[in-house]
């Protein structure tokens, strides 16, 4: 009798974290998913090819994202930064490692980082596209794009169609590992809802 109970309680408590974790995931590429339309929506007022989903990008703005998740919001911080004074991440070669990438097939890119109160939509838009960063999704070098957040931080990372800049080298473990967290989280959440119903 204490063996079931437990047991239905302790699936209960993993199908209701499996939900969190869904969501959460859910919300933050919201914010991105809008991100990339809108920018691709930009794109074509001006004539412009549309940016392609790149994942080893979207890994190396994830990490980025993340690096910058504790620095508050000022106005010398994201596309407000005077070109040429951004901070050096002394941990960059380590995001490149992590993502599959190497320095010599990156130096092309740009690596774009806004810091936004809350990811409000409107806000992050205008943050890419009538500011500094304009120029670069103007440019009709880039082909393709990967945006990752964190807490008040969206960091866009450009690629190009160059063997400099198409971040193409490595496995496709990145786009994989990318992509088996929320998955995970619904084979859990389906799992653990047949074993709460079977039992």
């Amino acid at each position: 009798m204490f063996m079931e109970y437990f047991q239905r309680h302790a699936i209960l408590a993993l199908i209701l974290l499996s939900i969190f974790c869904i969501k959460h995931t859910v919300k933050s590429d919201d914010e991105e998913d809008n991100l990339f339309s809108a920018i691709n929506s930009y794109r074509a007022t001006l004539n412009l090819t549309t940016l392609t989903q790149n994942d080893r990008a979207k890994c190396l703005a994830e990490k980025m994202a993340d690096q910058f998740k504790n620095q508050p919001c000022t106005n010398t911080t994201g596309s407000n930064t005077v070109p040429g004074t951004e901070p050096e991440f002394s941990s960059y070669p380590d995001f490149l490692n992590k993502c599959h990438l190497n320095v010599s097939t990156t130096r092309d890119g740009s690596v774009l980082p806004a810091c936004v109160p809350n990811l409000d939509a409107g806000l992050v838009i205008s943050n890419y596209t009538q500011s500094q960063y304009s120029g670069y999704l103007n440019d009709t070098k880039y082909s393709g794009i990967g945006i990752g957040s964190e807490d008040n931080w969206i960091v866009v990372v450009l690629t190009t169609n160059t063997p400099e800049g198409g971040f193409s080298p490595g496995s496709n473990a990145v786009n994989f590992v990318s992509k088996i967290g929320p998955m995970r989280s619904t084979v859990f959440l389906v799992v653990g809802l047949l074993s709460f119903l079977w039992v």
